[in-house]
């Protein structure tokens, strides 16, 4: 089976063609960095981490872009408010950002930029649409002439007065039109700003992406990324500049969105005390689990975070490692992906079915006798869980990993130490309290002939 994706473009699945044979470009919308990420922020990245896996799979030249928001408001309102300067603010949420996705398993994208780097080729852009007549400058700003563009809204489907109402739409004197939106605008001595035939400045959110991802892929590519929240207005802000400044051509091909999360069954807001970081959730479950979680819903469908899923996605990934534990005595030299969780990938990167396989093979390997099966079952365990970004610890380090409130690794061994003298010495009363104190910390021993192994329940 081919690679098939919904395009939000034409509402519809679409078997993905590659504009060049062999070779695919993908943009995907990257973070603000202003603050810690979010759960909402990593949903997308082990999406698209997850569909970069397979495109190389599929034996594609992939290019994997993903940028760096480093100039934007909030970064200025953030920096103000922490009494530090923009570049250590956004030189510590970037570094935190890397060290939280890479947690969640994680591969970094081939291409990182950072919009920065590319206020030349903002001006030069924004030049552009001024020159053909899509833009115009007023007071300090430069806006895109939404008017201008008569099949504005196509990526959304959303008609005008609908895309008027539903967005944040800033009131301005300067504007010709309400919808039009800020390419450039000016900045004080205090703010970043970079000289332009406008006046010093800084670009507006949307025409960032539409300059980098030129830079970094052409002025078509074969798939951009991104959440839902994001296809307006800013992906549909991105068509309207890339198409216009470069004669109608298209921009990306294929559209992909993933879905929204709540937590908790709420949308996730500090205001609800229900706002949960990366870098807190990590403290309380180990990033397997948390990718894993996220997996287990399609990434098209909702995702409503809870405490309850993290711990029952923790428990599947302890059987698939306990799978992987029986097998550890099997040679196998050949690491391949189970047919079927190949094939429900390509159908729209459908996880919850790729999972559901992943959990066949480790009943399958349980119930295994003979060594050449048990040998093609570890292989393909090991190969499939690669693709989807799990299964990358050895099963003896994950059973011993620790989440929030559990007993250390240390504390641990010096009470199976104390429980091994006790039984030398015959004190079988103090020996069963050591192992009761353990169960009861969620610590479950495994008396063998080479002696005692441990594991977190």
């Amino acid at each position: 089976m081919t690679l098939h994706l919904y395009n939000t473009a034409v509402r519809k699945k679409q078997e993905f063609v590659p504009i060049t044979p062999g070779k695919v470009g993908m943009y995907v919308c990257g973070p603000t960095v202003y603050d810690l990420a979010h759960i909402g922020n990593a949903r997308p990245v082990v999406i698209f981490d997850v569909l970069a896996r397979l495109l190389r799979h599929l034996d594609y030249d992939l290019t994997y872009v993903r940028n760096i928001t480093d100039v934007e408001d909030k970064i200025i309102t953030a920096a103000e408010a922490n009494n530090e300067s923009i570049d250590e603010l956004t030189k510590r949420t970037t570094d935190a950002y890397h060290a939280d996705m890479a947690a969640l398993n994680a591969e970094a994208p081939d291409l990182e930029p950072r919009a920065t780097e590319h206020i030349e080729g903002m001006v030069e852009m924004i030049q552009t649409l001024i020159d053909k007549g899509n833009a115009y400058a007023a007071e300090g700003h430069v806006l895109f002439d939404v008017p201008s563009m008569p099949d504005y809204g196509k990526l959304s489907g959303r008609n005008r007065d609908d895309m008027i109402a539903g967005a944040r739409v800033e009131v301005a004197p300067y504007k010709k039109d309400p919808a039009d939106f800020v390419l450039w605008k000016p900045s004080t001595d205090d703010m970043p700003g970079w000289d332009s035939p406008w006046g010093r400045g800084r670009p507006g959110w949307h025409i960032e992406c539409s300059v980098m991802s030129k830079a970094t892929l052409g002025i078509t590519f074969d798939i951009h990324g991104g959440g839902r929240d994001l296809i307006f207005p800013h992906h549909e802000n991105e068509v309207a500049q890339s198409c216009c400044a470069h004669d109608g051509a298209e921009f990306a091909r294929y559209w992909v969105h993933n879905g929204f999360l709540t937590v908790e069954g709420d949308k996730m807001s500090k205001s609800l005390g229900n706002f949960r970081t990366v870098r807190e959730l990590l403290a309380e479950a180990p990033g397997e689990a948390l990718r894993l979680n996220m997996l287990s819903a399609h990434y098209r469908q909702p995702l409503d975070w809870t405490s309850e899923g993290v711990k029952r996605s923790k428990t599947n990934l302890d059987r698939l490692y306990t799978a992987l534990k029986n097998l550890e005595n099997v040679t196998t030299t050949d690491t391949e992906i189970a047919p079927d969780v190949v094939s429900a990938l390509n159908d729209d990167l459908n996880t919850p079915l790729a999972l559901s396989a992943l959990y066949s093979l480790a009943g399958a390997a349980n119930k295994a006798t003979d060594d050449a099966e048990k040998a093609r079952i570890k292989g393909q365990l090991l190969g499939s869980g690669q693709l989807l970004g799990l299964l990358n610890q050895n099963p003896e380090d994950w059973f011993k990993s620790a989440g929030e409130g559990d007993m250390d690794v240390q504390e641990i061994e010096n009470l199976i130490e104390k429980r091994k003298k006790a039984k030398s010495n015959k004190d079988f009363a103090t020996a069963d309290a050591v192992r009761t104190e353990l169960a009861n910390k969620g610590v479950i021993l495994e008396d063998g002939p080479d002696g005692t192994s441990w594991k977190r329940a």
